[in-house]
């Protein structure tokens, strides 16, 4: 299994606030869509509910001690349970929310696919993790504008 850890983070780390996307940026959604169609997708209860549906073409993972009564989902109790299972699935998976499963996944992670946003947010409450940028080989793949607002999507690779 590869973790790959997707996200779109401002200047300074920031993820979101009152459970939703600080920016909604198109370009921004299109990439998202495009990176992890096919794939299996982790993430959070919360990360979960704030969903406007189940996305089309990738299978979900959430992983909570909250019982979630939902047949289109895979539900695990810790990250542990999930790791357990997963071990030896040859498999992409990308983590996509929130901030304490970026947390708990980004040791083990071997790419992370951030969209850095040339902009900040004060009233943010949810912070993408500190990561040791020398630890990462940086790849600039794209750069975009919505909305006035200028952001790149980076691919960060894992030095051996």
């Amino acid at each position: 299994m590869d973790i790959n850890i997707i996200a779109a983070i401002g200047k300074n780390n920031e993820l979101g606030k009152n459970n939703d996307l600080v920016w909604r940026l198109k370009g921004d959604m299109k990439f998202f869509r495009d990176t992890t169609m096919g794939h299996s997708i982790v993430m959070g209860r919360k990360t979960f509910e704030s969903l406007p549906k189940i996305l089309p073409g990738r299978k979900h993972i959430v992983i909570s001690t909250n019982e979630i009564k939902n047949d289109e989902i895979e539900l695990y109790k810790s990250i542990r349970e999930f790791l357990v299972k997963y071990q030896n699935v040859e498999e992409d998976i990308f983590i996509i929310g929130g901030a304490s499963i970026y947390k708990q996944f980004i040791d083990l992670a071997s790419k992370l696919y951030l969209t850095e946003i040339d902009a900040s947010d004060k009233d943010a409450d949810v912070y993408f993790p500190e990561f040791n940028k020398e630890e990462w080989e940086r790849e600039e793949i794209a750069s975009n504008e919505d909305n006035s607002i200028n952001y790149k999507h980076v691919l960060y690779k894992k030095k051996k």
